[in-house]
């Protein structure tokens, strides 16, 4: 695992530089207005580092209302549009319908380039392709690595959801687990679907998956403890987002079940809870990453006609976080970059 030094944090601190770090930490857990607030104020204290054209960008991702993760997204790509000197746009929709929509939206508006999440690739593919018909360039994001290259987009930038699937797999076969409940929390996620198989390629044990309805908490919660309180042998509970692993958490201690508690994804309350041992290990895809490095690639495409990734996804996970390294991690957390 990778030690935190000095290099490191001097590489996000030219990134992200302490003003708009203060700024960030003010990001609240529901988004709203707060964290959009917060944003604007980073946005408008910081300086381009280029002058090349004031070009406009647009992001459209399959978050829900008050996604931490999303957060780090957006912030990622609005510090990367601050340096770049472009005007970002971001909209989302967890409608695959609606996104399609906004992705059209953007198309209508002759952006320069667009960032579009393929949580629900066919939902998107005809949006995708009129954008690349209209000669936008398009970068994939965070999900949809396979349909990528097919539906014309210059690269893909995220985890290979497999192979993040297949690290956990590993892991808890690592730990001695025996039985595994991973928990879907949006039915029709192609890479929801994809990390939990990648989880029973690896894992010597047995898996089970769990479908819950991710926009009832109490719901969720009652669905793990239900299962956890039937099923004494399930020792692991693997969340596939940040904010569940604490509704699993509670779960586990209602029903009174000694499982670990596991997740993708990282935020503050999940470095606290590795810290201190509530949680085994988290995945982390670094989502910060996802977003700057979207943002500045098709900044380099324009300016440059630069393409990274050869063919292939630009993979900014998965790496295995545990106690050993959430304290590291925990500012990085608390400012809302990791």
């Amino acid at each position: 695992m990778a030690r935190f030094g000095t290099g490191f944090r001097t590489w996000v601190g030219i990134a992200v530089a302490g003003a708009l770090c203060a700024s960030l930490a003010g990001c609240s857990s529901t988004g709203g207005k707060r964290a959009e607030d917060a944003r604007k104020a980073a946005a408008a204290q910081g300086k381009a580092a280029v002058n090349t054209p004031r070009w406009t960008f647009a992001m459209v991702t399959h978050s829900g209302d008050g996604d931490t993760f999303w957060d780090i997204v957006q912030s990622g790509a609005e510090q990367a549009a601050v340096k770049d000197n472009i005007n970002f746009l971001y909209s989302h929709d967890d409608e695959a319908q609606q996104q399609a929509q906004l992705v059209d939206a953007a198309v209508d508006k002759k952006v320069d380039g667009i960032i579009v999440t393929l949580a629900k690739p066919d939902a998107l593919k005809a949006a995708v392709a009129r954008a690349v018909k209209a000669g936008i360039p398009v970068i994939t994001v965070n999900s949809g690595s396979a349909e990528s290259k097919e539906f014309g987009a210059l690269t893909h930038i995220g985890q290979d959801e497999t192979i993040a699937g297949q690290a956990v797999g590993a892991e808890l076969t690592k730990r001695g687990k025996k039985k595994a409940l991973c928990i879907l929390h949006e039915q029709g996620n192609v890479g929801h679907e994809q990390r939990c198989a990648g989880l029973k390629e690896t894992f010597d044990g047995t898996v089970q998956n769990l479908y819950v309805t991710g926009t009832n908490m109490p719901d969720v919660q009652s669905a793990i403890e239900a299962k956890l309180q039937s099923d004494s042998s399930v020792d692991a509970v693997v969340t596939l987002g940040a904010p569940y692993a604490d509704t699993a958490v509670k779960a586990k201690q209602s029903a009174g079940s000694e499982a670990e508690i596991d997740t993708f994804d990282l935020n503050a309350k999940v470095a606290a809870g590795l810290k201190d041992g509530t949680l085994g290990f988290a995945v982390d895809q670094q989502p910060y990453l996802q977003g700057y490095e979207a943002v500045d690639l098709l900044w380099l495409y324009k300016y440059n006609a630069d393409v990274l990734g050869g063919g292939r996804p630009v993979l900014t996970g998965p790496q295995i976080i545990t106690k050993d390294q959430a304290g590291a991690l925990a500012e990085y957390t608390e400012r809302g970059t990791r």
